[in-house]
């Protein structure tokens, strides 16, 4: 399968966040000319405690699973008429199924929340380990709690430029989709300049601040020197901790794009302070890109 045929794949429940991220999915499939995948883990209905009535030869929670899947694909045929679209009802936990489903996938597109009550730690925590360990990247839907997914309403995608240089899959992924949306790519590389570095002396003041902004300017040229030529490229390097710097960036962004290192040795969650705090505070939709290496 070549990787323009590798699907889109969203994962549904039910919930009004899931199907956000149907019309998110639908867009980005229809934009990358992808087919669509709608995923339905049937497990999840143990935690939902919601069924019902079934058929005589049918479970009640298989009624429910194959509900779902339909009304979502009749969600994303009705955003995207011309759509391939095929569905699936999986018996296995959420966590398990996607992270599989993203070994094939070109991208994962993820709701934040369940239904209510437990349901929606659950559904949080399955969208966190989804982005902690799928091979593609993965999208969190954040910044609404209504049932619309806005059109690009700014026309920016940001991306944090960490240590990876041009060999980002991070900012490769970001320019994609900045391309795809005739956006504006924004770079951010935030710098700080520690305590132990600072000097009461008034003529040095401000020296070991410039020596570290110069320093996150040229990390973001270098980062960015093979950027391709037909994306509206914006570069900023801004004092602060990663983590607010980009917070503050996704208030006027479509798309907040950031690299979690990927450790194969390593069985725990894969996701760093910037990551994790990204998927849980970000105004608007997260892109979680696994970096190699």
């Amino acid at each position: 399968m070549s990787t323009v045929e590798l699907p889109v794949v969203v994962g549904v429940d039910g919930s009004e966040p899931s199907l956000r991220a149907v019309d998110w999915a639908a867009d980005e499939a229809a934009l990358r000319g992808a087919p669509l995948r709608v995923v339905y883990a049937s497990l999840w209905e143990r935690y939902e405690g919601v069924s019902p009535a079934a058929a005589p030869d049918r479970p009640s929670e298989q009624v429910t699973a194959e509900d779902i899947v339909r009304t979502a694909e009749r969600r994303a045929r009705r955003r995207q008429a011309d759509l391939k679209i095929s569905t699936d009802v999986l018996p296995e936990e959420p966590e398990y199924a996607l992270v599989r489903e993203g070994r094939g996938a070109a991208l994962l597109v993820l709701g934040t929340r369940g239904r209510g009550g437990f349901a929606e730690m659950l559904l949080g925590s399955v969208s966190l380990t989804v982005a902690a360990h799928a091979d593609c990247p993965v999208i969190v839907l954040r910044g609404s709690h209504d049932n619309q997914v806005r059109a690009v309403a700014r026309g920016r995608v940001v991306v944090g430029v960490g240590e990876s240089g041009p060999d980002s899959a991070a900012l490769s992924f970001a320019a994609q989709e900045a391309r795809l949306r005739h956006a504006t790519l924004d770079a951010v590389r935030a710098w700080r300049c520690p305590a132990h570095e600072t000097t009461d002396h008034p003529l040095l003041a401000g020296e070991p601040a410039r020596l570290h902004e110069q320093h996150a300017i040229e990390a973001l040229d270098d980062a960015l020197k093979d950027a391709p030529a037909d994306v509206d490229l914006r570069r900023r390097a801004v004092e602060g901790p990663a983590r607010r710097v980009l917070l503050d960036a996704s208030h006027e962004a479509d798309l907040l794009v950031v690299g979690a290192r990927r450790d194969t040795g390593h069985l725990g969650l894969q996701l760093g302070r910037v990551a994790h705090a990204v998927l849980h505070h970000s105004a608007c939709a997260v892109a979680i890109v696994p970096e190699r290496g």
